[in-house]
């Protein structure tokens, strides 16, 4: 005990010595020493004198914890036990092999679709295998985190899933565990083969585009699409940003810079932060211009405000659905000395091109992306219909089917996406004031 109190000390010697080296208020302020003196006895009383014996390791973490409650709700101290799992997921990747499950009534776990590009999807698992083993034990009777717990494991092992086919054939496909990335863009539908479709049915051609979330590659990944659907001639865009809760802002602004000719995308300002200002790049680089309308909701935060927010300013694009999140701050991760993890902390705010401040503090009556045509839904419908879009955005089970009558499941049809409905109409509308009428019964009702 006398060991451990003398290092206690030690450290506290330590920490005040450094807090007069260290440059501004921290070292300036006379209450600090107070401050850790306190720190330290509380310390002290609950290691040796709490009722039960405590985890040193978390009773630090839920000190630091308590001290950033106070602050935004985006701002957290990030343990090292927790720094690779963090890291990774805000680069957007996943280990594992990057398949969704569902157990069905009768017990068995079929494959509800594989992730484009992951592990799986290279060693062909389909839409609709339904899994007998794993590394060759079998898992009848077992629920789904069991069985994903024997599929997961150290990266670069391999794992043999033993499936049943639709057509009742079964086979062994053996892949590694790797980190995947899961992708950030989505069509309108899957096709025949599992490409994406990214065209509205009708005329005009109407093409849709959704961004799940910005991770490195989102703008990269998107250029290509959209130089195809340019070379498709298509008449006009939906750029589905709902639910996206945001991720890399260098990717929010290189694609409205895809976008916008010339002007402010986007300015950064915080108390100790110099102020910068994102501008449209290069006028020959941006897209010929069509209409295009940009889906937002509740669910819509951060970089996809941005994103939303700049094409809106700059007259790019109208904006349709419900008023964004308002998480418009940005925040930096900063390696803490020692190892003793990473600190991700609020250092500034983002304001759109008209000076407007996404962010939503407290108390505030105004803030986020306002949308140029209100498309209020009841919150039951919303949730219809994203599921809906997610069970269109699966992978399509082979088309191959056992002998016998067809067994789709019947029920109500699928809630209308009065959003995106009233997204589509309203580019139509603006095609046709434009004499850039569309060719199709579409833009002829009344024949």
């Amino acid at each position: 005990m006398h060991r451990e109190r003398l290092a206690w000390v030690v450290s506290l010697v330590v920490i005040a010595a450094l807090a007069f080296r260290l440059p501004g208020s921290f070292a300036q302020r006379e209450d600090d020493q107070a401050f850790l003196r306190t720190l330290s006895d509380i310390h002290r009383q609950v290691s040796v004198n709490y009722v039960d014996a405590v985890d040193e390791d978390r009773l630090r973490e839920s000190a630091i914890a308590g001290m950033l409650f106070e602050l935004d709700g985006y701002t957290e101290y990030v343990p090292p036990r927790l720094e690779k799992e963090f890291n990774r997921s805000m680069q957007g990747t996943f280990l594992g092999v990057g398949i969704f499950l569902n157990q069905l009534d009768n017990g068995p776990i079929e494959v509800v679709t594989p992730v484009d590009g992951s592990p799986a999807f290279l060693a062909g698992v389909q839409a609709g295998d339904v899994i007998l083993k794993v590394n060759g034990i079998d898992i009848a009777g077992q629920r789904i985190p069991d069985v994903t717990s024997k599929i997961k494991g150290p990266a670069g092992t391999t794992v043999t899933l033993t499936l049943r086919r639709i057509t009742g054939d079964t086979l062994d496909l053996t892949m590694p565990r790797a980190e995947y990335i899961v992708p950030s863009l989505k069509g309108f539908n899957r096709n025949a083969d599992n490409t994406w479709n990214y065209l509205v049915p009708g005329q005009p051609k109407i093409a849709f585009v959704r961004i799940t979330q910005f991770t490195g590659d989102t703008a990269k990944s998107l250029q290509p699409i959209l130089a195809k659907l340019v070379g498709q001639n298509i008449d006009g865009l939906v750029l589905d940003l709902r639910g996206n809760p945001g991720g890399r802002l260098d990717q929010a602004i290189a694609i409205a810079d895809i976008f916008i000719e010339s002007g402010t995308i986007v300015t950064t300002r915080g108390r100790n932060r110099p102020e910068v200002v994102a501008t449209a790049s290069d006028a020959d680089g941006a897209l010929p211009k069509f209409p295009m309308a940009v889906l937002i909701d509740e669910g819509s935060a951060s970089a996809s405000e941005v994103l939303a927010g700049a094409l809106a300013d700059n007259r790019r694009a109208i904006v349709v659905g419900t008023r964004s999140f308002g998480k418009g701050s940005v925040q930096e991760v900063q390696p803490l000395p020692g190892k003793a993890g990473e600190l991700k902390l609020t250092v500034a705010y983002y304001y759109l091109p008209s000076g407007r401040l996404v962010h939503r503090k407290k108390d505030a009556a105004d803030w986020g992306v306002q949308p140029n045509i209100p498309v209020p839904v009841d919150p039951q419908v919303a949730a219809a219909v994203r599921q809906a879009r997610t069970l269109s955005e699966n992978f399509r089970k082979p088309s191959t089917l056992p002998a016998g009558p067809e067994t789709r499941p019947t029920g109500p049809p699928d809630p209308p996406d009065t959003q995106l409905d009233q997204a589509v109409q309203t580019l139509r509308a603006m095609l046709m004031l434009s004499d850039k009428r569309g060719k199709g019964p579409a833009t002829n009702p009344g024949r």
